[in-house]
């Protein structure tokens, strides 16, 4: 393996060397990632592992994984499970894909402005946990590879470590500088700094430690150096405390990170890491589509027209779109997905108005992406037809925003005088909270460009009472269990303590009469901890514990399944309960959250019940959930793939990404599919198989989680073993799933399903599906059918046609009645569809026939007037009319009959409201205004008045209607 690894060096550094000729690059990229790779695998025995999804894994904390090591944190904390693949690793490596946008970490605003922020890059990385190897062995390494596989010459690397912080009691590195001196590094090349460059944390909490960095020198000895930093090397051996203290962490973990963007820049000797070719393919394509001057690097005030600041946020934009759609984060409108609509929004902008785009110019850049980045993260090539197909639909739904927004901000700003700010109210209506859309980012750089400063702390403001809003509307936050942190997880694994036996929870069975028997489990009291985490040996009446025992039945949550409830009494002593609240998986120990009514103490001997209807609810619902992922595919094709659930006795959310929208009948096959899985209620085999034996079978559905090896199969209507087969074609018939779920036994015990789905922000978009069971489904149908009626009943009468424009009316309220009722009622949501579609065409013919009805009823009202008044120049009446618009219609119709007479009409209602319309005829004074008129009408009866200068309308009460007229009359003549 070494002699490979040499030679491959060899290879390098002779390519290295024709870079740094004029010709275009010779070291690609691809092959620069793979020499790290190789070094770490061939020569020093490191695992190579894909890189996770940028999608993060069961970390809230997080919108994307910005980081190499947010896979590993598990391995960091102590919560590892003991039986998954992560738990054996020793010396792992991998090129990690990263997102920084939004959250703590985000470099969105920087991108373009300089030539160095990216939103989406490559984070190359070595681990060694649990002291597998540490700070000498860390260091030789990254010097081996960076001047003998890369051949960077050693008089252009400085490197940094870690000069202590007296406040916080920590001594200087010197261990990191001795060995960076043994390997040759001057001492002027050997600097110092305090915590804040040297000190690496994971968060406000946990894991942390010194670094040592390797930075690269730009200038190569012309003049001062100009440094940039090359390969961080963090050496995790503290755990801060929420308390802010340091201690010392069970075990020591080595944890580096190499931005790969930054080290092709270097090795192929360019400035800019945009001048690499992991985007001139990109940047060419953009100068061949667009038909812009080619790129040139400028930016500030150099770059003229921004042009070549919109190359590099189009580019960058394109890598990251591409990446985090293959991965399964669509736009929309809340969390990452709302970062990735923003990210797609700027690079429409920039390419629309900057570099003068064609229609449709984004996706056109996708395969330009697959083929930089498809070879080392196939899921590019996968899905770049869909990654594809949302860029383009996002960009038309943008465009047409994009136009809107900019008229607004041109008429705004002719309002505004030259000192005046950008009102806040209209930042905020064209913003992503509001109508249009617009990131707020985005729309201040448009006012930039323009040299127009925005109300900053008005759009604050809204923003804020926004974010108010939204909590208020929010599901409650579930409360924050007990749990073990990564000391006491240490002292554990120190102690021997083995990992807490929970196979009892699957210790359950079917009685003949179709009830659940769960069985009963003894433990013994292994040790209790306060609700701050302290390790005690008895808790006292009334304390709130986390209790840890050698086995357990209680379920604790993970894959999405809500914990178990219930309660556990000690062996001897029937008549005490002790509520258990949930359980929670800790580095493969189950931590019980209880409240103690009496002494409990370690050795103790208990006794566990789990809560059965909870229990029940939860297998119910999670069954359900494999149907559903199972109906989907059976209907949708093997490309709808399920991105999460949560699952609860009394709720289930189940989140799925679909290749195409879903139709109404779509999702009537898939309730129908479910339906027929529940009624022939087909035995659910669960069986417990190694990990490899799963990875080849056609069409077995497993998540994006860490699996533990054996893992649980769980298969419905064939036995796992058949379904496990080489030849077999199970998976693709039926639900194979992996999963550590509780689960019913027979699927009849369902119920008959129905479901409700979430919008979505797109219709690739994973929408949100709410089914609910049982009896709760079989209302649903019922509420369903019900409503079917009503509307079929209403067609009926809008069939039957109305005799006035009163009864039409009535049937137009009845519509809406119906299509509030339908939009809001729990029933199937596939006749949910249906009756929308059928309701909006019922409301079409309803306003038709209104709008028919009032026009006959205003040309009898205005041949009755006309007979009345033949040839006046001036018409003001009372006339019978149902509504203000059949009023205005007689209006109308006088004056198109009449074009030198001017109108007022007065319609006393039933309510005592009277109803006023007017126009004034062509070539009246200029002073004489309908809106005028009929504000000193309304007025005169207490009323209100709106309209143009020709025609008006309004509303007012009196009892003495001569009194209006006479008004009316005498305001007319004084104009005329």
């Amino acid at each position: 393996m070494a002699a490979s690894v040499a030679a491959a060096a060899v290879r390098l550094r002779r390519a290295l060397q024709r870079s740094l000729s004029t010709a275009p690059p010779a070291v690609p990229a691809a092959a620069v990632r793979d020499a790290f790779l190789t070094f770490f695998r061939d020569r020093h025995g490191h695992q190579l592992v894909p890189s996770a999804s940028v999608r993060p894994r069961g970390d809230p904390s997080l919108l994307f994984v910005n980081a190499g090591m947010n896979q590993f944190k598990p391995i960091f904390l102590g919560t590892v499970d003991p039986r998954s693949e992560m738990a054996g690793f020793r010396r792992v490596a991998n090129s990690q894909k990263c997102v920084r946008a939004g959250g703590r970490h985000s470099d969105l605003e920087d991108v373009g402005r300089d030539l160095s922020h990216h939103t989406f890059f490559e984070m190359l990385g070595n681990w060694a946990f649990g002291g597998e190897y540490f700070k000498e062995e860390a260091c030789s390494m990254a010097w081996e590879l960076l001047t003998q596989v890369y051949g960077i010459p050693e008089n252009r690397l400085w490197v940094s470590y870690f000069a202590g912080d007296p406040k916080a009691g920590l001594d200087p590195d010197l261990e990191s500088r001795d060995i960076w001196l043994s390997l040759g590094v001057p001492a002027s090349r050997v600097l110092s700094f305090g915590p804040q460059e040297n000190f690496w944390e994971m968060g406000d909490t946990g894991p942390c430690g010194p670094c040592t960095e390797i930075h690269y020198d730009l200038a190569g000895g012309a003049g001062a150096p100009q440094l940039v930093e090359l390969w961080n090397l963090v050496f995790m051996q503290h755990n801060r405390e929420a308390d802010g203290s340091l201690l010392p962490l069970p075990q020591r973990h080595v944890d580096t990170g190499m931005g790969l963007e930054r080290l092709v820049a270097v090795l192929q000797g360019r400035r800019s890491t945009y001048d690499t070719d992991l985007f001139t393919p990109l940047l060419d394509a953009i100068h061949q589509g667009c038909g812009v001057p080619p790129y040139l690097g400028r930016v500030g005030v150099a770059d003229e027209g921004r042009v070549d600041t919109a190359y590099r946020v189009v580019a960058d934009h394109m890598r990251t779109l591409s990446v985090c759609i293959a991965d399964g984060v669509f736009p929309g409108m809340s969390g990452a997905p709302l970062i990735l609509r923003r990210i797609l929004r700027r690079a429409v902008r920039f390419s629309m108005e900057i570099l003068r785009a064609p229609p449709g110019f984004l996706s056109s850049l996708v395969p330009v992406v697959v083929e930089t980045l498809g070879d080392a993260y196939p899921e590019l090539r996968k899905n770049s037809a869909q990654i594809a197909e949302l860029v383009a639909e996002g960009e038309v739904a943008f465009l047409g925003s994009l136009q809107r927004g900019r008229r607004i901000i041109e008429r705004t700003l002719r309002r505004l005088g030259p000192s005046d700010v950008f009102p806040a109210e209209v930042a905020w209506s064209l913003s992503l909270a509001g109508n249009l859309g617009l990131p707020l980012d985005l729309l201040e750089l448009m006012l930039e460009e323009k040299g127009v400063r925005l109300d900053s702390a008005g759009l604050q403001r809204l923003v804020q009472e926004e974010a108010q809003h939204r909590a208020q509307q929010a599901e409650p936050a579930a409360e924050q269990g007990l749990q073990l942190d990564v000391h006491a997880l240490g002292e554990l694994q120190r102690r021997g303590v083995p990992p807490t036996d929970d196979s009892p929870k699957y210790d359950y069975s079917l009685r003949p009469n179709g009830d659940y028997e769960f069985g009963t489990c003894e433990a013994r009291v292994l040790q209790l901890y306060t609700e701050d985490g302290m390790a005690v040996d008895c808790v006292r009446e009334g304390q709130r514990c986390g209790l840890l025992l050698d086995r357990t039945n209680f379920y604790a949550e993970q894959g999405g399944q809500a914990s178990d409830r219930g309660y556990l009494v000690q062996v001897g002593q029937q008549d005490v309960l002790f509520p258990v609240a949930r359980a929670q998986v800790c580095g493969g120990f189950i931590l019980h959250e209880v409240t103690a009514p009496e002494c409990l103490q370690v050795g103790d001997q208990v006794q566990l019940h789990v809560d059965e209807a909870w229990r029940l609810g939860c297998m119910q619902k999670h069954t359900a959930t494999h149907l559903l992922s199972w109906a989907l595919r059976q209907t949708l094709g093997p490309g709808t793939e399920q991105r999460g659930s949560h699952i609860r006795p009394e709720r289930l959310r189940f989140d799925v990404a679909t290749q195409a929208p879903l139709t109404a009948e779509q999702l009537r096959t898939v309730e129908a599919t479910v339906l027929e899985a529940v009624e022939r209620d087909e035995a659910v085999y669960v069986e417990e198989v190694a990990l490899a034996l799963t990875t080849r079978v056609p069409g077995l559905r497993s998540l994006d989680e860490v699996y533990p090896d054996p893992v649980r199969v769980v298969s419905v209507g064939v036995p796992v073993a058949h379904a496990l087969e080489p030849a077999s074609q199970a998976a693709l018939r039926t639900s194979v799933e992996l999963c550590c779920g509780t689960h019913l036994l027979r699927t009849g015990a369902v119920g008959g399903p129905g479901y409700h789905w979430g919008n979505a922000s797109s219709p690739r978009a994973p929408p949100a599906c709410w089914p609910s069971l049982g009896e709760q489904a079989q209302q649903a149908r019922e509420v369903g059918q019900n409503l079917v009626q009503e509307v079929e009943a209403a067609a009926e009468r809008l069939s039957r046609g109305s005799r006035d424009v009163a009864e039409a009316r009535r049937l137009s309220k009845d519509v809406g009645r119906l299509t509030d009722a339908v939009d809001t009622a729990v029933m199937p949501q596939w006749q949910r569809r249906q009756l929308q579609a059928t309701l909006k065409g019922l409301q079409r013919r309803a306003n038709t026939a209104i709008r028919k009805l009032e026009k006959g009823q205003a040309a009898r009202r205005t041949q009755e007037l006309l007979e009345r008044h033949p040839g006046a120049p001036l018409i003001v009446d009372t006339v019978s009319a149902e509504s203000l618009s059949v009023l205005v219609k007689v209006v109308r119709q006088l004056c198109e009959q009449a074009p030198s007479t001017s109108v007022l009409l007065l319609s006393p209602q039933p309510v005592g409201s009277v109803l006023c319309a007017c126009q004034v005829a062509q070539g009246t004074t200029p002073t004489f205004t309908a809106e005028a008129w009929a504000l000193a009408v309304c007025g005169h009866m207490g009323g209100k008045a709106w309209g143009s200068r020709v025609l008006a309308q309004g509303i007012g009460s009196t009892a003495d209607l001569e009194a209006a007229l006479h008004t009316a009359r005498a305001y007319a003549l004084t104009q005329l």
